[in-house]
């Protein structure tokens, strides 16, 4: 198998046990909940989804114990997918508006979605240690991307793996602070920052499905 593929990659991240806290908790989690007794949980880390050659690139936080955990794919069969995937469709970066099952069709269109954290973390806090571990995987994705224009990081976790791993490739990142709607720019690459949409974010109103349209078309430009 080709080292530098992205197919070896993922087999790589779906057997990862680095982390044993998250091993155990992704295992468990949610193990004796009525809403889904008759369902099968993907319980093992997430791989990216979409198209490795696309020009944008988008990370998020990590898998919900309903979510990416139970289904097997990033940003899919909870509410924080469903904010998402829904505004992604209105700014033309998906074919449709939902994303409930690894089969149901979804298509990124010229961008591929990826993680900060691989396994569904405790309170939805990962620790410093296990971020650490994820970021050789985050890596590799963005060293795949051959024709990457701009990353969008959904929260601050993601921005600062993204960092992370902009430094690992010999970057020089200074003065970077996240912020919604700020856009860095190093070398080829662009970074654009836009609060998660968390259920917190959109209850409260910290962002609007108007505003995250509003972003993710201004990265889409970007990419042309």
């Amino acid at each position: 198998m080709d080292e530098d593929s992205i197919s070896a990659l993922n087999m790589k991240i779906i057997n990862c046990r680095k982390c044993s806290r998250l091993v155990d908790f992704r295992e468990h989690v949610l193990e004796k909940s009525k809403k889904y007794e008759r369902e099968i949980f993907w319980r093992k880390p997430l791989t990216g989804y979409g198209d490795i050659n696309g020009r944008m690139m988008i990370v998020g936080l990590a898998p919900a114990a309903s979510g990416g955990n139970r289904t097997g794919r990033v940003f899919t069969g909870d509410k924080s997918s469903e904010f998402l995937i829904s505004c992604l469709y209105d700014a033309g970066i998906t074919n449709q508006k939902t994303s409930l099952s690894k089969d149901d069709g979804l298509t990124y269109f010229d961008s591929y979605i990826s993680l900060a954290v691989r396994c569904v973390p405790p309170e939805n806090k990962p620790e410093k240690g296990e971020i650490t571990n994820c970021n050789m995987y985050l890596l590799q994705e963005i060293q795949l991307m051959k024709n990457l224009k701009i990353i969008v990081v959904l929260g601050k976790i993601a921005f600062d793996a993204v960092v992370q791993s902009l430094r690992e490739m010999g970057k020089t990142v200074r003065g970077w602070k996240f912020g919604n709607g700020e856009i860095y720019e190093i070398d080829r690459y662009r970074v654009m920052c836009i609060f998660h949409p968390s259920p917190r974010n959109v209850n409260t109103g910290r962002i609007s499905a108007e505003k995250f349209v509003e972003l993710f078309r201004k990265a889409k430009e970007m990419t042309e």
